[in-house]
Order: C-alpha cells, then sequence, then structure tokens
C-alpha cells in the first residue's frame, strides 16, 4: 500500500478522527479482519450480524494496527465515518488515482472467475509486479483491500468481481475501473437473488459497459449472450474461446490421465503450444480468456504460452488434484457450485476416470441461490451423472436430493446413486468401496462445507482406511 499518515486516510475518507495519538502513525496496510491486522494496518470495523468489528479496537492497537476505521469512535485513534465499507471502498479509489501508471484488470462471470484471475495474474507476472486477491476476495470490502495492496511499484492489478444484484458490479468498477474488462460467461449462479438470466446478463455488462475507449473488452466468443453484449461497450473487443472467429481461439483440446488440458493458442496468424497444470477441460477456456488479456497488454503470445505453462492453482478447493498413499485420485472442488460449474466437474471426473481406468464417485452437495429452478437444476445433474457413465454418484443433504432421484430416474440403477444426510454419511458410504485407482469429486456450494468429505478420505487414506 501506499504509505499514508491517519490524518491524511481521515481527509481521503471525509472523516473525522477521534482520540488520536500525539502521533500520526503512518498507515501501510488494511485489514477488517481483526485476526489478520499486522503493524500498520489500518483496521476497518464493520458491524456484522453476529459480530461488531467495533469491539476489536483494543486488540487489533495491540497488535500494531495504525488506527481504526469504523462508525463510531472506539476509544483508540479512530476515522469516524457514516459507512466504514463505504470509505474503505473511497480510500482505494484515492489510492488507485495516485497510480496512473497501474494496469487494472477486471474478471467476472457466472463461474470460473477465481481460476481465471488466478490464471491472468501468473501470465501478466511477466510485466512486472502484479497484485491479485487469494481467493475470492470480489465484495465490496475484499476488493478495496486487494487494491490497497497496491503501490508505485505495482503494474498490473488484477481483480475479480462478483454480484448479487444489478448495479454491485458497477459499484466496484467504480473503486477499481479496468482499462481490461473480462466476461466469462453468463449462467445460473444466483438466479434466485438476481430474478432472471436477463439481469444477471445486465449485472455482468457492467464491467464493460464503462470501459474507456481505449480500453479492451475482453469476452467469451462461445456464449452467444455475452458475445451480443459487446453492444454495450465502446472499447476495443477481444472474444476468446474455440469457436472459428474468436481472436484468441484454443484448438485442439485434449486432456491427459489426470484431465490437465493441452492445446494451440492462436491470435493474428501466430500459434503456440499450451499444456496447463492445473485440472479440467474448462480450464482452456480459462487460460484463452487469460491469454486474450496478455494480447490486450501488448504481451508477445510466447510469453503468454510460457506463463500459461507455468500457472499452478493458487485459490483452495477449486479442483484441487490429490493423490493419496493408497492411489485414490480425490478432486476437492468444494469451494463453490453452479449447474455450469457443476458440469464441468462431473466432465473432468469422467476424464480422471478413463484416464486411470479406475471408478468414479461423484458426491455432490446443494447448489444454492438457484430459486424456483433449484429442484429442476439438481435434477439434470443426476441425469447428467447416468450419461457420463459415473460409477456412484452421493447427493448429501436434503438439498440434493433432487441429485438422487435425477440419477434414479435416468437409467437403470442397482445402487449406483444414493442419498446421505450429510458429510459423515458419505464418508462412510465410500470408505466401505474405495481402493486405489478411483477417482472422487467433491462439490457443493461454500455453505454446504462439503470440503470435510474430501479431507477426511485423505486422512483415511493416509492412516490406511479407504483404499487399504
Amino acid at each position: 500500500m501506499i504509505a499514508l499518515r491517519l490524518s491524511e486516510v481521515a481527509e481521503l475518507v471525509g472523516g473525522r478522527l477521534h482520540d488520536a495519538a500525539s502521533s500520526d502513525p503512518r498507515v501501510t496496510g488494511a485489514a477488517a479482519d481483526s485476526r489478520l491486522v499486522a503493524p500498520g494496518d489500518l483496521y476497518v470495523a464493520i458491524t456484522g450480524e453476529r459480530v461488531d468489528g467495533h469491539s476489536f479496537a483494543e486488540s487489533v492497537m495491540a497488535a500494531g494496527a495504525a488506527g481504526v476505521l469504523g462508525e463510531r469512535p472506539t476509544g483508540a485513534p479512530t476515522i469516524v465515518v457514516e459507512d466504514s465499507v463505504e470509505a474503505l471502498g473511497v480510500l482505494a479509489r484515492a489510492v488507485v488515482d495516485r497510480l496512473p501508471h497501474l494496469d487494472i484488470v477486471a474478471v467476472t462471470g457466472s463461474s470460473g472467475k477465481t481460476s481465471t484471475k488466478d490464471l491472468i495474474a501468473q501470465v501478466v507476472a511477466a510485466r512486472g509486479p502484479v497484485v491479485a486477491p487469494a481467493g475470492s476476495f470480489n465484495t465490496e470490502v475484499g476488493l478495496p483491500l486487494t487494491v490497497l495492496q497496491a503501490d508505485e511499484h505495482t503494474r498490473t492489478l488484477v481483480l475479480e468481481m462478483g454480484a448479487r444484484g444489478v448495479g454491485h458490479i458497477a459499484y466496484l468498477c467504480g473503486i477499481a475501473p479496468p482499462q481490461v474488462g473480462v466476461l466469462l460467461n453468463v449462467g445460473s449462479a444466483h438466479l434466485g437473488e438476481f430474478g432472471s438470466r436477463e439481469a444477471i446478463a445486465r449485472s455482468k455488462s457492467e464491467i464493460i459497459a464503462d470501459l474507456p475507449a481505449s480500453g479492451t473488452a475482453v469476452l467469451f466468443a462461445d456464449d452467444p449472450v455475452v458475445r451480443d453484449l459487446r453492444e454495450v461497450t465502446d472499447a476495443h473487443v477481444l472474444t476468446f474461446g474455440e469457436t472459428q472467429d474468436a481472436s484468441v481461439r484454443v484448438e485442439g483440446v485434449r486432456l491427459d490421465a489426470l484431465a490437465r488440458a493441452s492445446f494451440s493458442v492462436t491470435h493474428g496468424g501466430d500459434s503456440v503450444p499450451v499444456a496447463l497444470q492445473v485440472h479440467g477441460e474448462h480450464q482452456a477456456a480459462n487460460a484463452a480468456a487469460a491469454a486474450a488479456v496478455g494480447v490486450a497488454l501488448g504481451m508477445p503470445l510466447r510469453e503468454i504460452a510460457d506463463g500459461l505453462n507455468a500457472a499452478t492453482a493458487r485459490s483452495a478447493l477449486r479442483m484441487d488434484v490429490q493423490v493419496s498413499p493408497s492411489g485414490v485420485v480425490v478432486i476437492n472442488d468444494a469451494y463453490n457450485a453452479n449447474p455450469e460449474s457443476m458440469r464441468a466437474a462431473m466432465k473432468s471426473l469422467a476424464a480422471m476416470g478413463r484416464g486411470n481406468g479406475g471408478r468414479t464417485f461423484a458426491v455432490l452437495g446443494e447448489m444454492l441461490e438457484l430459486g424456483a429452478d433449484s429442484p429442476e437444476e439438481h435434477d439434470a445433474i443426476g441425469r447428467l451423472a447416468v450419461r457420463l457413465n459415473l460409477s456412484m454418484t452421493i447427493a448429501v443433504g436434503d438439498g440434493a436430493k433432487p441429485i438422487e432421484m435425477g440419477a434414479s430416474h435416468e437409467g437403470s440403477w442397482d445402487g449406483e446413486a444414493m442419498w446421505v444426510p450429510d458429510a459423515d454419511g458419505a464418508v462412510a458410504a465410500l470408505a466401505q468401496q474405495l481402493r486405489a485407482g478411483d477417482v472422487v469429486l467433491v462439490k457443493a456450494s461454500r455453505g454446504v462445507a462439503l470440503e470435510r468429505v474430501a479431507e477426511a478420505l485423505l486422512a483415511q487414506a493416509e492412516a490406511g482406511g479407504a483404499g487399504a
């Protein structure tokens, strides 16, 4: 972060400084979690449903915080504002305005945002220092905290932007106006909150609507809804995907035994080979998006390919593939789930099973926030399991019951689909069956916390349980 005096921060956010110390400490970072405060940080006190951040003022000062940004005096040096989250965004925008040579890349979409953001960050690292969030710091709190990590040395700021309603992405773009806006897809994630796919498309398009004419909109050519959104921007448009008219195209996608994609990336008559280290056929499209960002920033295609070839998974619980000592392949993709990402993960599971010659087990929990379409979407996932010829599908929890029903109705089953009430039930069911060479996918929305299944399977295998 650009070093600022606490009094400067107060002036920038339009706040009043209470209980100020005789000194005017330097602010060198920011945190909204009291457990993560480091010396020199500005602690952002947020009043939540369960916890009031203002109550931690004493402890964060003991940890070396420079001061507090809050909505009332705390007894510690506190910049008092009407809305601490809004003030955090104002501070982040002020820092951006002091970094005129910073290139900002922003990514959104119904699925794949975090994986694509991670690939982009590793590709553009060849240009110089990069700041990108760990995991999915894509909200009105997480995004400005990421922005504040940038300083005079940062060349590229790569941001992920999430939304739960129309106007959310526009707000985030107001904090960190991108020069390159990436729109991956328009799917069903948060359909229950948005109300319609049209509203989702309108919200996602905000990432490119206000791009400067000198900027670049990077759009997924394989999604007709995204492709048609080029009309909302005055910026230069680069498309990516497998379609023949894509500006940056991936060709000849093939998978190895662990579903890692190899392909060629073409642009402007040039073609370079890429062999990804991350897992899943869908990563080819994510890599194409990252390549298009590199092109937009003027990088040579060979340099882009080098970055993709070296890229690794950076965020936890997203297609995290581990092979246990007993030979069971566990795919922990339990960070989040929607119909599009669920289908992609299941196809990767099927591909790994074919590559390894082992049986395939899908442990699937509920996809949250789908609204009235939820039963139908879960039923469709169960039916897809049959068409993919998965060895067993285990639906976990009440919300996932339609997955088991859909699978049972799709084909002739003899125990290949089952329902269990919770994660412990899934672990118990698997423990009786797994052997070396089997592949297990664990996937659900974050609120289900299904990663416990993957963790238990790996712990059992290491102890000589499953697969022994």
